[in-house]
């Protein structure tokens, strides 16, 4: 079944009342993660296939999808890519293919992170609770000296995560986006090479010799681009990344 079972004592679990949402087509890992994450003070949905998913979203929100890439009839990567058009719902992916081209695909698609069956149930409540954290819970940690940076017009706050253009219009951000953008804009016009990226995002999508950092750096870049926010993020060949404009600090 591709997950291993894991008894361990109960974890204090600081997203108390987050609900996860588990789409897989194996029962029995739907009923194991199920079972070990309401344990540990989540509430837990889960469906089998496409079909079900989209009915689960019309009724309700999820604050996290585990998605299982390999299901029947809509593929993993087209539902990703499906919410991804409509929502801003972290996404944790499972996969039984461990090629490195099979998780970049996924990352592309908007997933926040990635996790390789065969997998341990505590490995997984570990990925699901730093996804939370970089994402939900930032909202509830706005008491700080800093709300967020400016640069050229646009806002980056650091209490909703959120991105707002100088027209006023708001960038819709994946977890790990937003990471790597926060790295940025906290050291302008420096070269950052990946492995800083990686260690300064605290970075659970891949090691450190992984193309992550592209794929994220590769999406801000559109995402800024089609809001004309060309050339902020260049490319320093053989040396990492730079983020070019002078930031200020709200």
């Amino acid at each position: 079944m591709g997950v291993m079972s894991s008894a361990l004592p109960q974890l204090t679990l600081p997203e108390l009342a987050s609900r996860i949402l588990i789409v897989d087509d194996d029962a029995e890992i739907r009923t194991l993660l199920g079972r070990y994450l309401k344990e540990h003070g989540y509430e837990v949905t889960s469906a089998r296939d496409g079909i079900e998913l989209r009915e689960h979203l019309k009724l309700a929100t999820p604050t996290l999808i585990v998605l299982d890439l390999m299901l029947p009839g809509t593929s993993g990567y087209d539902l990703c890519k499906e919410i991804r058009q409509k929502s801003s719902i972290p996404i944790l992916m499972l996969t039984a293919r461990g090629e490195e081209a099979d998780r970049i695909i996924g990352l592309e698609l908007g997933a926040d992170d990635y996790l390789t069956k065969p997998f341990s149930p505590r490995e997984l409540l570990a990925r699901i609770r730093a996804i939370l954290r970089r994402t939900n819970s930032g909202t509830q940690t706005v008491a700080s000296d800093t709300s967020g940076y400016s640069f050229m017009g646009w806002q980056l706050d650091t209490g909703s995560h959120s991105l707002t253009t100088p027209e006023g219009e708001q960038i819709d951000l994946s977890g790990g986006e937003y990471d790597v953008l926060l790295v940025l804009v906290e050291h302008p016009q420096r070269v950052l090479s990946r492995d800083q990226l990686l260690d300064l995002a605290r970075h659970r999508l891949a090691g450190t010799f992984d193309r992550s950092i592209d794929v994220q750096i590769s999406r801000l870049r559109r995402k800024l681009a089609a809001a004309g926010g060309h050339e902020l993020i260049k490319t320093i060949r053989g040396a990492g990344y730079m983020f070019t404009s002078p930031v200020e600090r709200q």
